[in-house]
C-alpha cells in the first residue's frame, strides 16, 4: 500500500486514504504507551505528521509502516472518517 493521504483527527486516529482509493482509521492510541510514540501524546507533535508514502512520521522520530497501517486499520467510508472531528489542517505537512 502506498499512502496517498494521512489526516490526524482527535483521540489520536489517523484517517488514511490509499493510492488505490481505499481509506481506513488507524488507531495510535494502543502505541503511546512506548518510548518512541510517548512525545504523541502531546497533540501539537501528534498533529505534525509527515506522509513518507511507504511510511508516515513525526518530527519526533516515531514512524509506522504503510504495511502495520493496513494490516491494523478500520477499513471506512469517507462519510464514516468525516464523524470523526479532524484537527487543524495547516498543523500537517505531507
Amino acid at each position: 500500500m502506498n499512502i496517498a493521504e494521512v489526516i490526524p483527527k482527535d483521540n489520536y486516529v489517523l484517517f488514511v486514504i490509499a493510492e488505490d482509493g481505499k481509506t481506513g482509521l488507524f488507531d495510535l492510541k494502543p502505541y503511546l504507551e512506548s518510548d518512541a510514540f510517548a512525545p504523541l501524546k502531546d497533540k501539537n507533535e501528534f498533529e505534525l505528521i509527515h506522509n513518507g508514502k511507504y511510511f508516515i512520521e513525526w518530527d519526533c522520530g516515531a514512524d509506522l509502516s504503510a504495511d502495520t497501517i493496513q494490516a491494523r486499520w478500520e477499513i471506512a467510508s469517507t462519510e464514516n472518517a468525516q464523524q470523526v472531528a479532524p484537527v487543524d489542517a495547516q498543523k500537517r505537512r505531507g
